[in-house]
């Protein structure tokens, strides 16, 4: 049987999918998916391993882009917008590049087609340190987590995938063990010489950096129609930390 993903299904109107980043969940898109879906239908996505998608023990982006076709043929989409943040913004990528057909536009956030080092080091370690047996609470998880993490937001955003498996034990909705053992997968590159001819829009926050300079021209070989634009006040979680401005944005360019 086909494993296909989870999703929330919003509004009506052509379809956008959104697919959130590496230890995210569609439901951290929920707020602008609903300004979103005034517009469009809006999909918002789980990926393989995270939220209340399928556990599998191998993921690359060859896989991940096909669990998106296999999730556009059993919802009959034959034409998209996707719009990716981060490890969701690699996978749109790669769709787009790989089925150009199917994508009508495609927005990237934040992360740039180059291959990347590990990033997420001492978030993993504190994911790896929290043992549920003796955490029994959000607020002894949160204790683990801040032993590795300070920023209040990045651990908030980790207990997000933090629910009660039983009535005595707290899990995680994301599969750990599979995202260790693919990390080094998750941090390649798009593939050289791929490209994507539609209309394409790359949006950077201002304080991060996930996409600097020298990757513009990597950008533009791969995305011949991109737009680049800065988001202000922002770092690599844009989305969350300028909605306002990141929406006005990414519909103003699905709208023309």
């Amino acid at each position: 049987m086909l494993n296909i993903l989870h999703s929330k299904i919003i509004g009506k109107g052509t379809s956008l999918l959104i697919l959130h980043g590496f230890l995210g969940l569609g439901d951290n898109w929920i707020s602008l998916g609903r300004k979103f879906s005034q517009d469009f239908e809006v999909h918002l996505l789980d990926l393989r391993n995270h939220g209340r998608s399928f556990h599998d023990d191998e993921m690359d982006y060859e896989m991940m882009c096909q669990d998106i076709l296999n999730y556009c043929q059993h919802h009959n989409l034959d034409s998209i917008s996707i719009l990716g943040h981060s490890m969701g913004g690699k996978i749109a990528m790669y769709l787009a590049v790989h089925h150009p057909k199917l994508v009508v536009k495609l927005i990237v956030a934040d992360i740039a087609p180059r291959g990347y080092s590990n990033r997420h080091q001492l978030i993993l370690k504190a994911l790896e340190a929290v043992d549920f047996s003796k955490q029994i609470s959000r607020k002894s998880i949160e204790q683990v987590f801040e032993r590795f993490i300070e920023n209040k937001a990045i651990r908030q955003f980790l207990l997000k995938n933090v629910y009660r498996k039983t009535a005595e034990r707290f899990d995680y909705r994301f599969n750990l063990a599979a995202l260790l053992d693919n990390y080094h997968l998750i941090n390649e590159p798009l593939p050289s010489f791929s490209q994507f001819d539609g209309e394409t829009l790359f949006l950077k926050g201002e304080h991060s950096d996930y996409i600097l300079e020298l990757d513009i021209p990597l950008i533009e070989a791969h995305f011949p129609k991109v737009i680049i634009k800065e988001i202000a006040k922002s770092g690599h979680w844009l989305h969350a930390e300028n909605p306002k401005d990141f929406y006005e944005e990414c519909i103003d360019f699905l709208r023309k």
